[in-house]
């Protein structure tokens, strides 16, 4: 019996997962925005001591384990399971960053949702009673990412004004059967969604959708609305798909003013650094989450939060045949430091 599932999407879990540590490590430009105190690691180096970008991008990984593994003292051998993905073909930032540790590992890819998929799986797993101790991580690159999804960086292409720009990052939150810390306590898995957007300089929009159609349907599933939360926060819409969002709520007679914040225009400077409509890439709600968000929970500062990651689900080949671009938005209801 599926006891614990509400509505078509949603699951409330009986035995609520603690976020009992969570490390993040960050690039140059990120660590000259207005997070750059909540960083566990930063570097002026886009490379990272590594050879490639891709290289960068799999110790990106690496430095985010160990220093969640350090923040939590326990070694890898006590780690039950991890879940991880990244942008790359074949997720390989997340392979090559968990060979020969030991750790049992699921590879995921939900673009720049991945964050809130790992953490929903490892929330899932650990209340389900089949792991004590789960990894949630992922990654992204911007040199990386734009060599696979657009061009390589001495091209010297122009960026469009709704183009956003990759946050160079990785996330890693440690979710555990018992400890202290921010709680799980529901999540909501998300639908595809393609309503026609096939240009790739404006993910925003190809992503607003389905960020609308999850929050709609937790909403819905649970019996709860915005006046539930202090803050609702999506993965990377960056400014447009923020304001397409809340129009899309609007339409339905919903507010979620005062209640909306973004990964995307969080992470950083909109006036000050160019980076167009804002952030992106699965380290934009990774490094936001696994710092800023994590420890405004941990304080009190904040009490609930919906942590709503969203993908674009296009790869180059379908951009260059002209297809639609899909999208996903999967939440994460996490509970912090006072009740």
């Amino acid at each position: 019996m599926a006891n614990n599932k509400r509505g078509q999407q949603s699951f409330v879990l009986p035995q609520l997962p603690v976020i009992t540590a969570w490390a993040s490590v960050a690039g140059k430009k990120e660590s000259e925005g207005p997070l750059k105190d909540y960083f566990d690691i930063t570097s002026q180096d886009t490379l990272f001591g590594q050879k490639t970008w891709e290289l960068a991008e799999k110790q990106l990984q690496k430095l985010a384990l160990d220093t969640l593994l350090n923040k939590a003292g326990i070694s890898r051998h006590q780690i039950g399971l991890a879940f991880s993905g990244d942008l790359l073909n074949q997720c390989i930032g997340s392979s090559f960053s968990m060979r020969n540790t030991g750790i049992p590992h699921l590879g995921l890819y939900g673009a720049c949702s991945t964050m809130a998929e790992s953490l929903l799986l490892a929330a899932m797993t650990v209340s389900g009673g089949f792991s004590d101790n789960v990894v949630a991580m992922t990654s992204s690159h911007f040199a990386s990412s734009e060599r696979q999804y657009r061009f390589p960086l001495g091209y010297g292409g122009q960026r469009t004004p709704t183009a956003q720009w990759t946050v160079t990052g990785s996330g890693a939150a440690l979710v555990c059967s018992a400890g202290v810390g921010p709680r799980i306590e529901s999540c909501t898995v998300g639908a595809i969604t393609d309503l026609g957007i096939k240009d790739a300089n404006n993910m925003g929009a190809a992503m607003a959708p389905a960020a609308w159609s999850t929050i709609r349907t937790h909403f819905s599933d649970l019996h709860i609305g915005p006046e539930d939360f202090d803050l609702i926060v999506t993965g990377d819409l960056g400014q447009l798909g923020k304001d397409l969002l809340l129009e899309l709520a609007q339409k339905e007679g919903v507010s979620l003013g005062g209640k909306l914040a973004d990964c995307g225009t969080l992470i950083f400077d909109q006036t000050r650094q160019d980076v167009h409509a804002g952030g992106s890439g699965c380290g934009c709600s990774a490094v936001t989450l696994c710092g800023y968000l994590l420890d405004r929970l941990k304080s009190g500062e904040l009490n609930k939060i919906l942590f709503c990651g969203t993908g674009a689900l296009l790869s180059p080949t379908s951009t260059q045949q002209g297809l639609p671009i899909p999208g996903v938005c999967h939440a994460v209801c996490i509970r912090g430091g006072r009740d």
